[in-house]
């Protein structure tokens, strides 16, 4: 089908050597600084976060965990786009206005990733949380078998957080859309080649810049619950709102935000490039296929 095909054609640039790799150690330096202080391996900042990976771990310490994303990046990826087309055409029967329809269609997208993802993030976060060399490290594939052997499939396993990444996901992919398409639609497009792109990235940077201040809350309450707990043997981050109301009481409203800056220069001009890169792409098909 024309989506399939779209989302195809889209997924072979986001393996390029400037995709999933630099990419990666931006998720790195996030989820290591959302850790919470009462960690003792907690980070002061981004900078201090890459100095102390450098130093304690080595190059290869930005590429822990990068399997994970790199085997779920596809699936993530068709998945979103696949499932926001259907929604949107389902929406399209209903009442509700276009506007809204695709802000709905973008949730029921990102719901739908989520549940598709999550495994993927449990192996990753707790391949990142592991402070040994690279090489000493277990292999993805082996730390997921240990977590399904000793944990299981659950909530408490492979799906644990699973909560907090159907908020992350479909907070981020209803505004993600919703923004992107409304704002596209009520401002005129140019005629001139480069200034309809600059119209469109802009769009697009500014979509995926609000959507990551937005739900970033959920993403501090996931590397919460998936990561390591602050003290052996006791679980302090049960649940998405749970961890979110105890981070607001004991940190501080602005420890909601911890990982604020790698996640807006990753998904800021990420999330643009995306959405040229399906809208052009798009076009192309329709326009030859």
């Amino acid at each position: 089908s024309l989506v399939y095909k779209q989302n195809a054609v889209k997924k072979t640039s986001k393996f390029t050597p400037g995709g999933v790799t630099p990419d990666h150690c931006w998720r790195i330096g996030r989820f290591q600084i959302q850790r919470g202080t009462s960690d003792p391996h907690s980070y002061k900042s981004l900078a201090d976060c890459f100095r102390t990976i450098f130093r304690n771990e080595g190059l290869y310490g930005f590429y822990k965990g990068i399997l994970p994303p790199i085997l779920a990046e596809t699936p993530k990826r068709a998945v979103k786009f696949f499932t926001f087309e259907q929604y949107k055409k389902l929406l399209g029967f209903t009442p509700l206005s276009p506007g809204l329809a695709l802000s709905a269609a973008g949730l029921g997208s990102g719901l739908t990733e989520a549940v598709v993802v999550n495994p993927f993030e449990v192996v990753k976060v707790s391949l990142q949380a592991n402070r040994d060399s690279f090489k000493a490290q277990p292999s993805t594939f082996a730390q997921a078998r240990y977590i399904l052997n000793t944990e299981g499939f659950g909530l408490r396993g492979l799906n644990k957080g699973l909560t907090s990444t159907l908020g992350r996901h479909g907070v981020f992919n209803m505004i993600y859309f919703g923004f992107y398409f409304n704002v596209k639609d009520a401002i005129p497009a140019s005629q001139d080649c480069t200034l309809e792109f600059l119209r469109k990235f802009a769009i697009g940077l500014a979509s995926g810049t609000i959507s990551s201040c937005v739900n970033i809350p959920f993403d501090v309450a996931k590397s919460r619950i998936q990561g390591p707990q602050p003290v052996p043997g006791e679980i302090k981050y049960h649940s998405c709102f749970q961890t979110i109301i105890l981070v607001y009481k004991e940190e501080g409203y602005l420890a909601l935000y911890k990982g604020l800056v790698p996640k807006i220069m990753r998904l800021g001009p990420g999330g643009a490039v995306m959405l040229l890169v399906y809208e052009y792409v798009s076009g192309w098909l329709q326009r030859n296929w």
